[in-house]
C-alpha cells in the first residue's frame, strides 16, 4: 500500500485470472494548507489548514465577515487563494479547475438564477452547459420539491423556492462534493430535510450561522474568526 496525494492505492492479485488489479480509494476530498486570501490590506483568510475526508459532512461556523464565504468559494474553485494550496480529490484546485467543476456542486450566497426562465428551463440550460441528460430535470425538481411549479418563471417564485432551485441546479450533474454557502438562509421549515437528502452519499461543506442545523447535518464542525480557525475542528457536537 502506498500513499499518493490524498489517495491510498491498493494492489491486489486476481488469482482466478492470474492478473494484478489496481484500484484507488480516495482518502481526502479536500486538503487545504495555509490558505490565505487578501483583498488589498484586508485579510479574509489567514493560513487556514483543513482536511475533509471523502463522504464527510463539515459545517463551517462563524459571524459575518469571518471568512466563511471566501473559504467556500476557494473550495468550490470559484476563487483562487492569494497563497497556500488546496487539492480536491487529489487534484490541484488551481490548475485543474475545469476537471474539478464537473465533480463539485456549489450553492453561492445568492441563487444566481435566470429569473425570466422557468424553473425547468433554468435546469435545462445548465444541463446543456454541463452535458447532462435533460431527463434529469424532472427528477431534480421533484427532489427539491418544485415539481408542481416547473413551468413558473424563477422570478415569480418565493425566495425559499428560488433557493430550492439553486440547490437543485447544484446537484443536477450528480457531484461528488457539495459546497453550500448558507443554503438555509431563506429555506422554509422543510429546508433541513432537503439539505439532508441532497447531502446524503456525498462529501459536503456547508457554511451556516445556525448551530442547531450544523449539529443536525454535520458530525464535524469548525469555526472561523477573523479569517482564522478558532480552536481545533472537532467531530464532537460541542459547538453551542
Amino acid at each position: 500500500m502506498s500513499l499518493c496525494r490524498g489517495t491510498v492505492r491498493f494492489v491486489a492479485a486476481d488469482q482466478d485470472a492470474g492478473r494484478r488489479r489496481r484500484w484507488r480509494v480516495p482518502v481526502s476530498a479536500v486538503v487545504a494548507s495555509a490558505l490565505s486570501q487578501r483583498f488589498g490590506i484586508e485579510v479574509a483568510l489567514d493560513a487556514v489548514d483543513l482536511t475533509v475526508d471523502t463522504g464527510e459532512h463539515l459545517a463551517v461556523l462563524g459571524e459575518n465577515g469571518a471568512g466563511k464565504t471566501t473559504l467556500l468559494r476557494i473550495i468550490a474553485t470559484a476563487a483562487r487563494p492569494t497563497s497556500g494550496s488546496i487539492a480536491i480529490f487529489g487534484l490541484d484546485a488551481s490548475s485543474e479547475r475545469r476537471r474539478l467543476r464537473a465533480r463539485i456542486g456549489y450553492v453561492a450566497h445568492t441563487p444566481g438564477l435566470y429569473l425570466a426562465l422557468s424553473a425547468a428551463e433554468n435546469l435545462e440550460f445548465f444541463c446543456a452547459l454541463q452535458g447532462v441528460d435533460r431527463g434529469r430535470v424532472a427528477e431534480v425538481l421533484d427532489l427539491v420539491g418544485l415539481g408542481d411549479v416547473a413551468g413558473r418563471p424563477a422570478g415569480k417564485l418565493s425566495r425559499g423556492a428560488q433557493q430550492r432551485l439553486a440547490i437543485g441546479r447544484a446537484v443536477l450533474h450528480d457531484p461528488a462534493l457539495l459546497v453550500l454557502d448558507e443554503p438555509d438562509a431563506s429555506l422554509d421549515s422543510g429546508g433541513a430535510d432537503l439539505l439532508a437528502r441532497v447531502m446524503r452519499d456525498r462529501t459536503a461543506v456547508i457554511a451556516t450561522h445556525d448551530h442547531a442545523l450544523a449539529n443536525r447535518l454535520c458530525p464535524r464542525t469548525m469555526e472561523l474568526r477573523h479569517g482564522r480557525v478558532a480552536g481545533v475542528p472537532t467531530r464532537l457536537r460541542i459547538v453551542q
